[in-house]
């Protein structure tokens, strides 16, 4: 009895040492420690959008999920996507004024594909087509309802990389 009591005490502590639990890269795959973010391909008139979705990305990829940035050729993981529309004149709230036909608010939608791809087995791990965001802006600040919209995507792409249990 004696034999079995110390036993069972010291195998049980043994056990929990054997369990790992570990938050790094989210859900992606462990072996997904680096990542490369590529420039969008953008088939929009809006330039900046480029930049702001790519750098975005490489920030939060790195803070939230805790990816190290790599050059493409040495990353596990390559994030890639288009940026498909970006439509900045969607009406919103109209003025009370009836002569005036300017309104007060405005809304912009931002459509993107994405993709995770896992550069060492070959696979995409995470993808989505038709992403949309959308930003609400006063009506001379499309930069404001931009960077919503940008913010929007980004928390859509870390939503769908830590999916991926």
């Amino acid at each position: 009895m004696r034999r079995s009591a110390f036993l069972l005490t010291m195998t049980l502590p043994l056990a929990g040492c054997l369990w790992r639990y570990s938050l790094t890269g989210g859900g992606l795959p462990a072996h997904i420690r680096t990542v490369a973010v590529l420039p969008f391909e953008n088939q929009t008139a809006g330039a900046e959008l480029q930049r702001e979705l790519t750098e975005g990305l490489r920030k939060a990829l790195s803070s939230r999920l805790g990816l190290r940035e790599a050059a493409e050729e040495r990353a596990n993981a390559v994030v890639r996507g288009t940026i498909i529309s970006y439509d900045v004149d969607v009406p919103v709230a109209f003025s009370a004024n009836p002569a005036q036909a300017t309104s007060a608010r405005r809304r912009l939608q931002l459509r993107v594909d994405v993709q995770i791809f896992d550069q060492r087995f070959e696979r995409v791990l995470w993808e989505k087509k038709g992403m949309l965001a959308e930003g609400d802006y006063a009506e001379n600040d499309e930069v404001a309802g931009r960077r919503q919209a940008v913010e929007r995507i980004i928390n859509d792409v870390i939503e769908g990389a830590q999916s991926q249990w």
